[in-house]
């Protein structure tokens, strides 16, 4: 037997993941590690505790599938993107913990820089918004605040890197540090236009230049993992932020396909093609991956609360024990009663972006019920979902790209909660085009095993790789237009009622 090894390294935990020739999961191994909340808004990781736990992830995965190291043909590396690490070259240890993509001290900053009228040019060069969110500004954050940083970076004694980088360097044994187009694109230093660090932008926050990291395609000759490490030297191949990674992994290789992974929020990412679609809407745009020197460009947009309303049934209004309990309390709402729940618990995100707001409930009855509120919750997710497209195609369709938003339209899901068939099929019905589940819910995983095994001659081509994608089930819709045209603009009324501008 021979494998792919993916690791999966995560906001709370790193994995590694076994897939075999057929691209099945022999084994998993998991291991999660502290976060550290110095400050309100803050939010850290040990830079040593990312790399101990995927070494020891990647070494009791072995163990776990009776493997030897020389089964391993390649690996492949996705990641929490954003996350910044600033490391010295020479040690190798980082000089401050990893800020990680939640935190949010560099707000303030990031205002001024606004105020300034920065945003516009930062949005036509990165595709992204002037925000704490991406590595640039927690990049400046460090060289201004961690005793001589600065001038050890203009010395060259510094690099900077995400995750991915971070990990390269050190399991490569200092030899290699590179990353690849998708994470780069979420610094807000990275011209995605040109495909090159952006020496303006750089200019502009202050951020030597010689800390940057070579720029790869996603599937690409990244390095080699010193045998001191898994006791071999195996390539790694593969390289992508994980939320590009699981669109690879949904196979989404054509415009107009996107994908929706369903956690705690959710992250919906839509395939444009060659073109790279500014948005009107403030949702961003990123690369997608870039395969042979080819870029893919994608829009992206976040809802803040997609799993986290079942948790919220489960834990504030304790009316399921389980997440599972939801969709039978959801059958069985009494069909009489409409109720829409704006889950704005810390404001809603793309493509409406106010934080402010809170949470509402409309359309309560004397009748209403922990049914009707299940039902409501779990539909929220499917409304929400919808507002995002609709922002997408809004600006592909507005866009200076002559583009048919029907054709090769579908959404591919995964997460938790796609595992619920009332909300997906109510996904359906809402969008009114098909939901294809995925046999493999593993696609973040899966996208980067992929783009390492295809570049290891292991794995099919792109298109290889999408006529084998396996479908575990197709929801199709079953509302019709009048009925879906009535239920939407209910929900728009109960937003535009929440919202904290009105």
């Amino acid at each position: 037997m021979k494998y792919i090894l993916s690791i999966d390294q995560g906001t709370t935990s790193s994995r590694a993941i076994l897939f075999n020739k057929e691209m099945k999961i022999e084994a998993i191994s998991q291991e999660e590690f502290p976060q550290y909340f110095p400050n309100s808004g803050w939010v850290e990781h040990n830079a040593d505790d990312l790399f101990r736990t995927v070494l020891n992830s990647c070494k009791n995965v072995i163990k776990k599938a009776n493997a030897k190291v020389e089964d391993i043909v390649s690996i492949g590396i996705t990641n929490q993107r954003e996350t910044t690490v600033v490391w010295d070259k020479h040690t190798g240890e980082a000089i401050y913990n990893a800020i990680v993509w939640q935190d949010r001290r560099t707000s303030q900053e990031c205002n001024e820089f606004k105020k300034a009228g920065h945003e516009e040019m930062i949005r036509q060069k990165t595709g992204l918004l002037f925000d704490p969110y991406f590595s640039g500004m927690k990049l400046r954050w460090i060289l201004e605040n961690v005793k001589g940083a600065k001038e050890k970076a203009l010395n060259g004694d510094l690099l900077f890197g995400t995750v991915d980088s971070f990990l390269i360097w050190k399991l490569s044994n200092k030899e290699k540090h590179v990353t690849d187009a998708t994470n780069a694109a979420r610094t807000m230093i990275y011209n995605i236009k040109t495909n090159e660090w952006d020496k303006e932008i750089c200019d502009l926050l202050d951020i030597p230049m010689n800390m940057l990291p070579e720029v790869k395609n996603s599937a690409d000759d990244f390095a080699y993992v010193n045998k001191e490490y898994l006791g071999k030297e195996i390539p790694i191949n593969g390289v992508a932020g994980d939320q590009q990674s699981a669109l690879v992994g949904q196979a989404c290789f054509e415009p107009g396909m996107g994908k929706s992974t369903y956690g705690t929020g959710c992250f919906a990412i839509l395939n444009t093609g060659s073109s790279m679609v500014l948005s009107n809407n403030r949702l961003l745009t990123t690369i997608a991956y870039k395969l042979d020197g080819k870029t893919t460009y994608a829009l992206e947009g976040s809802i803040f609360i997609a799993g986290a309303v079942v948790q919220w049934l489960r834990d504030g209004l304790k009316i399921i024990k389980e997440a599972k309990d939801a969709q039978e309390l959801a059958l069985n709402a009494d069909p009489a009663q409409q109720l829409y729940l704006v889950p704005a618990f810390t404001g809603l995100a793309a493509p409406y972006w106010d934080t402010e707001c809170r949470g509402a409930i409309y359309g309560l009855t004397r009748n209403s019920g922990p049914e009707d509120f299940a039902k409501a919750a779990l539909e929220s997710v499917a409304y929400q979902t919808k507002d995002l497209l609709e922002a997408m195609y809004d600006d592909w369709n507005n866009s200076e790209i002559s583009v048919d938003s029907s054709k090769n339209s579908v959404l591919r899901i995964d997460g938790g909660m796609s595992s619920s068939d009332y909300t997906v099929q109510f996904l359906s019905d809402m969008l009114g085009t098909a939901v294809d589940r995925p046999e493999i819910l593993e696609t973040t995983a899966l996208g980067v095993a992929w783009l390492a095994g295809m570049k290891a001659d292991f794995y099919p081509t792109k298109e290889g790789f999408a006529k084998n994608w396996k479908l575990e089930r197709k929801f199709e819709p079953k509302l019709d237009e009048e009925k879906r045209k009535e239920l939407y603009a209910g929900w728009k009324d109960a937003v535009r009622r929440t919202l904290s501008t009105n």
